[in-house]
Order: structure tokens, then sequence, then C-alpha cells
């Protein structure tokens, strides 16, 4: 028999008292049950102590529950079985008391194992099938290849059962990220460990990747790294075979490391693949990273005037499904997307858009925008927009689906834009696109504030941009948009609110991709330039946040947008000055970080809330989610 004695009296498959089988050691069915008298009485029931505390080991109220019987002395016989197997997981007598007031049986439908036997529970006490299993039973599935969560380990490769108990995942336990595979469990442990990450932008490996920037590369490309642990975190970065720095961070705290260029992903030209273009970050406990290209906004006394960044995703919440957001080609500087590669021979098929389809041609992708290529760990495919004409121009990458063999990053990003394409001046975008499976039908989306030099704070105009995944998408807004679109007809279609300087939640009937972008400092407001950012769906917002801003920008700001009434605390400080926004329920507070200290900073709140980190400097700017959940959303 696989599943163990715990799991299988939880199951129900202690039969007489979870499901009303009968009991070997009796003659009547009446006699399934512990030392109870009379089940008609409020005293009868709190006599079943003995026996719930005997049937309760799993803690499932729902599944363990005791049937009452008239026979006191025939039933002592089984009091000593059962109490015997309470001893894996005593409950308290109240605990126990509970149970023994819920319902008799295990659920009809629900899949018990017993010897091997997969049985499927009537309701009644009793079983609708009984199915011997070849290989192996788990509860809740029946016959399986394997029991999920058991496994083997092999050096430092762990074989593990996957979820669904039809065949085997295989995770390598890397020493860098202080994983081994432990062969009691069958797995790999240690605080980046699999089981211990969960999906959210926290993790232990990522990959920071240099995208197009007509920047000059006096300018460093950096990342930063902050530690969300509680102990120190060894990091380590490599580029292919080659080692390329290490260091610790302290718990609490964060550094900042500049990494050299890599000029074939850093210039434009032709639709390519770089091999082992991509850095490998790796931490020994759970950090946040976030790119910087670059980092500096002035150098020596000069303006870089061409910056962003990017909310870098940990390899754990990599999927095989994005759509992609960016923006038009401007002059023949593109847009672009970056694949990137965690596991050899992963293949690549972009579904363009509508307006995808015009692309400069290269390494296995049409100039149509179709096409199948292969990457391999570390690689990456950039892909780049072409010229189509127009203004804008109608070559926009924006909408193409990436769909992949294995989990992948994608990173879009623009090598120089205005916002909007005619106002001055362009900038450098970036940001990683949220997997197909983490986007939802509804977002809220708030303008950024801009501090003009020696003037009061005021709000800055953005574009926000719509995304279809769906044929005939429908939109609505609270507090309603003049003039905004209410459909998309097909999928990869989208449309834009111009220069709009408005806080709103936007909802659709399915899901959505909604990016925002920062308008060009002749716009209005003195400072700042186009930025991007891609907007969290309500669903994905958190309780906890470490993030970083910059201390080099003139100013830095976070948008905090939580549910009305909701208490938020940055940085040890209670958040003021909520403005509610229309009747969503929610509320942002607009707040300036200091430029002491590191830049790390901490936000808490009772409620989960979104984070939105920018800053600006002359004629540069950057725009990032401070964080977020990844959850599996349905549609």
């Amino acid at each position: 028999m696989i599943a163990s004695p715990r799991l299988r009296l939880g199951s129900c498959a202690l039969l007489l008292v979870a499901c009303g089988g009968e009991d070997p050691s009796t003659t009547d069915a009446s006699t399934t049950a512990g030392p109870t008298t009379t089940p008609t009485t409020s005293d009868a029931t709190a006599s079943t102590t003995d026996d719930a505390t005997s049937a309760g080991t799993t803690g499932d109220s729902s599944q363990t529950t005791v049937a009452p019987t008239t026979t006191e002395t025939e039933t002592e016989a089984t009091t000593t079985e059962t109490e015997t197997e309470a001893t894996t997981d005593p409950l308290t007598e109240s605990e126990s008391e509970t149970e023994a007031t819920t319902d008799q049986f295990c659920p009809m439908g629900q899949i018990v194992c017993e010897d091997g036997i997969a049985k499927v529970c009537d309701g009644m006490g009793g079983y609708s099938e009984e199915t011997p299993c070849d290989e192996a039973c788990a509860d809740g599935l029946g016959c399986v290849l394997c029991v999920p969560g058991e496994g083997t380990c092999d050096g430092e490769l762990a074989t593990v059962c996957n979820d669904d108990g039809d065949g085997y995942d295989e995770y390598t336990c890397d020493p860098i990220q202080g994983v081994t595979c432990d062969p009691q469990q069958g797995k790999c442990v240690g605080a980046c460990a699999p089981d211990n990450i969960k999906n959210s932008y926290i993790g232990c490996d990522y990959y920071p990747t240099v995208t197009p920037n007509v920047v000059g590369t006096e300018y460093d490309f950096a990342v930063t790294v902050s530690n969300t642990a509680g102990s120190d975190a060894m990091i380590t970065i490599t580029r292919g075979p080659n080692m390329v720095y290490d260091t610790v961070v302290p718990a609490g705290s964060v550094e900042v490391i500049p990494l050299p260029w890599v000029n074939e992903l850093k210039s434009t030209g032709m639709s390519r693949v770089v091999v082992d273009g991509a850095y490998r970050l790796r931490s020994d406990r759970p950090i946040t990273v976030y790119q910087y290209n670059p980092l500096q906004y002035t150098k020596n006394g000069n303006f870089s005037f061409t910056n962003d960044a990017s909310l870098l995703l940990p390899v754990n919440a990599w999927r095989d499904d994005y759509v992609v957001a960016v923006r038009n080609t401007l002059n023949g500087l593109p847009g672009v997307y970056a694949v990137v590669a965690r596991e050899d021979g992963t293949t690549v098929t972009p579904e363009p858009s509508a307006s995808g389809g015009i692309v400069v041609a290269g390494a296995g992708i049409a100039a149509d925008g179709t096409g199948m290529v292969t990457i391999d760990e570390g690689d990456v495919l950039l892909v780049l927009s072409g010229v189509g004409g127009g203004g804008p121009d109608v070559a926009d990458l924006t909408g193409t689906r990436v769909k992949t063999s294995a989990p992948v990053q994608v990173i879009s990003a623009h090598a120089c834009t205005y916002v909007p394409y005619d106002v001055f001046a362009c900038d450098h975008l970036e940001e990683s696109n949220l997997p197909y499976e983490n986007i939802a039908s509804q977002y809220i989306v708030t303008t950024p504030l801009v501090k003009p030099p020696m003037q009061a704070p005021q709000l800055k105009g953005r574009m926000v941009r719509v995304i279809a995944t769906e044929a005939a998408t429908t939109i609505s807004y609270e507090p309603p948009q003049m003039g905004a679109p209410t459909m998309l007809a097909n999928a990869g279609d989208y449309f834009e609110l111009d220069s709009i300087d408005t806080d709103f939640m936007i909802t659709a009937d399915h899901k959505i991709v909604v990016a925002e972008y920062m308008l060009g400092q002749d716009a209005g407001g003195n400072t700042g330039d186009p930025a991007m950012t891609i907007a969290v769906p309500l669903d994905q917002y958190r309780d906890n946040y470490l993030f970083h801003a910059a201390i080099s920008y003139e100013s830095s700001f976070v948008n905090i947008i939580a549910k009305d009434g909701a208490s938020v605390t940055l940085d040890d400080a209670p958040v003021a000055g909520f403005t509610v926004i229309g009747a969503t329920g929610y509320a942002v507070a607009r707040v300036e970080m200091s430029n002491a200290g590191d830049g790390t900073h901490k936000i808490t709140g009772d409620q989960p809330f979104g984070i939105q980190v920018y800053g600006y400097g002359q004629y540069t700017s950057y725009w990032y989610p401070g964080g977020s959940d990844l959850k599996p959303i349905l549609e």
C-alpha cells in the first residue's frame, strides 16, 4: 500500500469510522463506532469525543466523523484500535468535539486508497467502484503511475512524481543556490528549493538581459539585488561558462551591481540569436532583482538622456506563453522583444498580431514575424520591428503571442522612442512581460506624479495601451473615460488612451494586457521622458513588498493602490493622503521617496495592494511595477 496510514485515515480508509464500512471484529453493522450511546441529544454529540479523536488524525473534519451507535459494550473492542492510530496526530479535546459533529461519510465521488485499491465513495458509507492499481494509488486521484511528491535522488538530480501522478519532473539541486538533494525525502531541500519558492517576483535564479539602447557605453548597465531574507545572501553572476561577479548582500539590504554591456544585444540591426547573451544571477537566499538600462542618468557632468528599468521575474515564475506589449517603430529605431531560455532545445514560435507582422528578418524569423527558432539555456532571441511607414509607424510588435516549448523570459523594449510619436524627446523603454497564465481581466491604472525643478509636484500625463488576447473583447471603465473604446475586435488588437492623467479601473470580459507609457518631457512637467511599465492585475496584489527606488535621479516616487480604508506602512511610517478612485473601492497615494540610504524600501499592508515605482531626471525617467504575485488566473 503506497499511501501513508495518516493519509488513508484522512481519506476514509479507516472504514468503520470515516465511511461506515463493516468492522470484521463485530457481527452487527450498527456497532461501527466508538463509545457513544444516544445520538438524538446534545449530550450524545459531546460523548463522541473518544472516537472523534481516533478518527481525526488528518485534521479534516469533513471526512473523519463518527457514526453514532447504540451498543456501548460491543464498541469497546473497537476503541483500542482507533485510539492507537490517533497517536499519529493527536487533537485537543475541543478539536475532537468539533469533528464529531460534522458529516458522517466521505463525500460521494471522492477517491480513497486502501491496500493498493482505488475506491470511489458513494456518500452513504460504501463505495460505488473499486479498482486494483497496477503501479500506485493516490488519494483523490486513484490509480496512478506514481504518488505525487514522492521522489529519488541521483547525486544532485531529484526525480519527483508530478502533481497528477502520471509522470516525473526532474530538478537539478543547484549548490550555488544552496540547494541539495535529500535522499530521505527524495527532493531538493534548502531556502531556494522549489517547495520553498512561491509564485511571485521573489526568487533565487534570474537572467538579466541587455536590450537595445542608443545610450553611450560610459553609462552602466546594472542590476540591483534586494535581499528579502533574514540572513546574508551569496550572489553569483555568470554568463555562459564564465564567472562574472560574486558578492554577499547582507540581510535586508540592497547592492547595485554594474555589468558589462552585451553589444550584440545593445545594438539594433537584424533579428538574431545571441548565444549565451543573458547573464545568470543566482542566490542562496530569496531575493528580488531589477535591471537598469542604464543605471545613471548623469555621469561626469553629462546626461544619458535615455534610461528605463525592469522588474525581473525569477526562473520559477517563467512560463511558455506571453502576449507582447511594446511600441511602434520610430524613424527606423525598432521596438523589440527578447526571449531568454532556461532549457537547452527550447523552441520559440511567434504568432504575430496584425501590427506585428513587419519585422527585420533573421535567425529563422521571417519578415512577416512568423517562424520557429531553437535556443539553448542562456541564449537570447532578439526580434526587431521593421519599418512600415506612417505616423506613427504601422510596424508594432504589440499583441504578438510568443509560445515556447519550455518556460522562458520575455522582455519588451524599444531602442529609443517618442511618446506620443511626435513629441520630443526619445527614450529607451523596457519591461518584463507577465506570462499569459498570470494576466487577468481587471486592472487599476494611476497617473504618475512629477516634481518639476523649483515647482510643486503635479500629475504627469501618460498613455495607456490595452491589448486583447481574445476576439470580441469588451472593455469598461470606472470612473467612465470619455470617448474611450469599449471593444477590441481581434486577439492582438490594441487601443491607446492618449495623454491621460486620471486614475481608473479597466475591466474586460477576457484577459487583457495593460501597459503604460510616460510622456516625453516636452509634453509637460519640465522633467522626465518616455518610460514603460506593465500594469499588475488586482488578483496579483500582495500585502508586502521589498523594492528598490534609484537614488541617482532627481526624484523617485511610488504609487500605492490599495482598498479604500486599508492600512499601509512604508518604511515603518503610515501612508496617508489616499485619493479615492471613483466607485472602485480603491484609492491611490503617491509618495516621494528619499534619496538618502541605499534605495531599499519595505512596504506592508493589512490587505493586498499594488505598487508602481518611477523616477525622473532631465529628459529621462524609469518606471516599473514594484512587485507582483504570479498566481495562475483562469479565464
